[in-house]
Order: structure tokens, then sequence, then C-alpha cells
């Protein structure tokens, strides 16, 4: 394994403890979820190119499609909580009752 998939392997990892350690905060757990979803994004670009398979050159393009739909509702949930209780806690949201 070279360097550089470690080193992407270990951003993610840094993502995912960021995002279990500092859950307080909505903003920060946004924050972690998107270097997990970019550190995604740029390991299967490398391994897409590196085997050569050009069927599945589509796949980091829906990746990206899906963290874009998902840090535009995280932001809004955010704006919706923080206007509703003027802070981003986390814990608030199991207050939102839908």
């Amino acid at each position: 394994m070279s360097m550089t998939y470690i080193n992407i392997l270990l951003a993610f990892m840094i993502s995912l403890m960021g995002l279990l350690m500092y859950r307080s905060h909505m903003m920060s757990s946004l924050l972690c979820l998107e270097g997990m979803m970019l550190s995604l994004f740029v390991l299967m670009s490398m391994m897409i190119l590196t085997t050569h398979m050009t069927l599945a050159s589509m796949i980091p393009i829906i990746l990206l499609v899906f963290a874009a739909c998902e840090a535009a509702l995280g932001l809004s949930l955010l704006v919706m909580v923080s206007n509703t209780y003027g802070v981003d806690h986390v814990q608030n949201l199991n207050l939102l009752q839908c």
C-alpha cells in the first residue's frame, strides 16, 4: 500500500474520530462528514485510475452528488435549528417533532 492511500485512509479516520468526539455542535459534525466524503471521493478516484476501470468512472461523480445533497440538507437543518433555538447544539435535534 502506498503512502498516498495511507494518507487518505488516515484523513478518513481523523474525520471519523472528529465526528465521534466533537458531537456537541452541529457545524463541526457537518465539517467532519464533509471531510469523510472528500477522502472517500479521492480514494475512489485514485482506485479507478490505478485499476483502469473505465466503466466505474461515474461512481466518484455520483458520490459528489450525494455529498452535495447531504451538505445542503445539513445546512438547512442547521439554519432551522439555529433560528428556532439560537444555538447549533446537536442535542436540540431530539427536540424537533415532525
